[in-house]
């Protein structure tokens, strides 16, 4: 695997995805009950996305502290981001859920910052250097 300094972009993009991705997975983690409510979206489909940002975040934050990164996991960390975005929009137009309109703009406007996410941190990883091995 390359090994890369991260640029100061990616770096950023990294932490404030980890902030996010942890700030999203408690409210959805622990507040599953009265979104699922409100959002018109399962209750467990809620739990099960916030266990899984927790873990997301510290992996996120772990990677944007670093001094060094691998190319390979920034790539993995992008493609996550992309897939979520994709499977985001399945769920709205696949007719598994039905979503209220709140629910639908907040499946939109998320997976909207998750793509943000994604194209910050593919243009700091382009402004990365190679780390000298």
């Amino acid at each position: 695997m390359t090994t890369i300094h991260p640029s100061p972009l990616l770096r950023q993009a990294l932490l404030a995805d980890a902030t996010t991705s942890g700030a999203f997975g408690l409210l959805m983690l622990l507040a599953a009950g009265p979104l699922s409510q409100l959002l018109g979206l399962p209750e467990m489909l809620l739990r099960i996305a916030g266990a899984v940002l927790l873990p997301y975040m510290a992996l996120l934050a772990w990677l944007g502290l670093r001094e060094q990164m691998h190319r390979g996991l920034v790539w993995a960390v992008i493609a996550g981001n992309i897939l979520w975005v994709a499977d985001s929009l399945l769920l709205l137009i696949s007719g598994w859920v039905s979503p209220t309109s709140a629910g639908y703009a907040f499946v939109i406007m998320q997976a909207l910052v998750v793509l943000m996410y994604a194209e910050f941190q593919i243009v700091g990883l382009r402004r990365s250097n190679a780390a000298a091995i």
